[in-house]
């Protein structure tokens, strides 16, 4: 299996050249040949196996210049280590409507991203010694919350490697500050930046593309890397979840074979609902895809206008993960849906830099349309629904899952339920203890985050995972805050290089 850029379809690479570049030199996202496909006998034959095993096998479709060996290796040491509080690695919950939520938070950070950062360390060695360099991998990460602990937890002192995350100064709960600036580890590093999440996205990107960085890097034998879901190596084990869940569906007598269901994923950058998406394309069957979003509602204006246009206020929200302007992952999808036209890409991903905007055109809003729904909802209207959905069973839902359940159930009232509803749950709800607090009740008085998680655990009666509850005693590692045009000069004195 070879991988393209999105802006230039004739360039080729290996999986394990994309997975260890992260980024093509052009700026493109690197995107499989060809999307394998899954027959009836291929979901059979997962059942009954561990998540572990079923995500070798999957792996093993887009990854084909590793060995089943090293599949399994990677596999195992990700999911089968104790690094998931539970042995299924994720989880089935459903709500008193009938809807379901794929529980994709019981990882170490307490996060969705574990899916996926938990295995992205043992492709990236992998990768770089299959690449045949000995340069020293220098990971390099903008956050909008969970991915940057994810990916330092995973890459925490993982040899031949370095790990450098910039998140939103203010755009971030208070726990996953707490989260990242407390890290361990030799080779890593954490630094805020003044402005939102798009302003450290662009200067990553900024820093990827930068010839002159790249050729202090070389001459130092450093190369960069991306744990971002920009890196082929983040998204696939996200696909894999998806089709772990239909095949654990079909197991558990929920779904039979071939039956349709529905998907909500709340979504910032596209790439855990572009994930499913990929899984629909290999023969899960998924009806319809439902986009939600906070009041950052850019993905879902471009989804029933057809106009992306990032010029526009940006909001901070009690849902900090999706506090998004630029998605990075729609990319894949018009790559993909235009028949691979590179230069229809080049062409809107130019006008959006340069401009803020692009349009597409009707036929292709339509065939988007045909597959995805975008609504979004504010502060309030989350908050309200961790409330209903605690009242209703007990259940309690982070800020960002709440966006998912608002947008489930109001599509399903407008198509009329037909289909089974599967939500994707993507954090442990006490990594934004003050505003579930508030939503179920509560009051936090002015406690800090930790008497907050006393306070939302004696009201809701759900324990604090131990991986926060710990963090109280840790010591602050990282306090630096840059400007963006500050970035470049911040990465090459934290590197020592010139």
């Amino acid at each position: 299996m070879l991988y393209h850029s999105t802006r230039n379809k004739a360039l080729a690479v290996s999986s394990a050249e994309a997975i260890a570049q992260g980024i093509a030199a052009d700026g493109g996202l690197f995107v499989p040949e060809s999307i394998p496909e899954l027959t009836a006998a291929d979901f059979e034959a997962l059942k009954g196996l561990s998540y572990a095993e079923r995500a070798a096998r999957l792996f093993k479709l887009y990854l084909t210049d590793f060995t089943d060996e090293e599949l399994r290796e990677c596999t195992k040491n990700a999911y089968e280590s104790g690094s998931f509080e539970t042995a299924n690695v994720q989880e089935i919950a459903t709500l008193a409507d009938g809807s379901m939520l794929l529980e994709l938070w019981h990882g170490p950070t307490c996060a969705f991203k574990d899916m996926a950062l938990q295995i992205l360390p043992h492709f990236l060695t992998r990768s770089i010694k299959k690449t045949g360099t000995d340069k020293e991998v220098v990971i390099l990460t903008a956050t909008s919350g969970d991915t940057g602990k994810a990916a330092l937890a995973g890459f925490k002192d993982v040899p031949g490697t370095k790990i450098m995350v910039f998140y939103p100064e203010d755009g971030v709960s208070s726990m996953q500050k707490r989260q990242m600036q407390t890290q361990e580890g030799e080779n890593v590093c954490v630094c805020a930046v003044k402005g939102n999440f798009d302003d450290c996205q662009n200067g990553v990107k900024a820093i990827f593309t930068d010839p002159d960085m790249q050729k202090a890097l070389d001459d130092n034998g450093m190369q960069f890397s991306s744990a971002n879901s920009i890196n082929w190596g983040r998204l696939v084990p996200q696909i894999v979840y998806y089709v772990s869940a239909y095949v654990t569906m079909l197991e558990k007598g929920i779904l039979k074979a071939g039956d349709r269901f529905c998907v909500t994923v709340p979504t910032g950058n596209f790439g855990n609902i572009l994930a499913a998406w990929y899984a629909k394309q290999m023969g899960v069957p998924i009806h319809h895809l439902v986009c939600a979003s906070n009041i950052n509602n850019v993905l879902t204006d471009f989804i029933n206008t057809g106009v992306y246009d990032r010029s526009r206020d940006f909001h901070a929200t009690v849902s900090p993960s999706m506090d998004i302007l630029i998605s990075s992952n729609l990319e894949r999808l018009l790559y993909h849906m235009t028949g691979e036209n590179d230069a229809q890409i080049r062409e809107w991903f130019t006008a959006l830099k340069t401009d803020g905007k692009y349009a597409i055109p009707t036929e292709l809003k339509n065939r988007i349309q045909a597959e995805f729904s975008g609504s979004f909802y504010d502060d309030a209207k989350t908050k309200a629904m961790i409330g209903k959905v605690f009242s209703e069973n007990g259940y309690l839902s982070d800020t960002h899952t709440a966006v998912g359940i608002c947008a489930a159930r109001d599509y399903q009232a407008a198509a009329g339920a037909e289909y089974p509803m599967l939500i994707a749950s993507t954090a442990n709800p006490y990594k934004f203890g003050a505003a579930v607090l508030e939503a179920i009740g509560g009051k936090a008085d002015g406690a800090d985050e930790y008497e907050t998680l006393d306070l939302l655990r004696a009201k809701s009666g759900m324990e604090i995972p131990q991986a926060l509850a710990e963090l109280k005693t840790k010591a602050v590692r990282f306090s630096d805050v840059v400007a963006q045009d500050a970035m470049p000069a911040y990465v090459k004195e934290r590197l020592g290089i010139q």
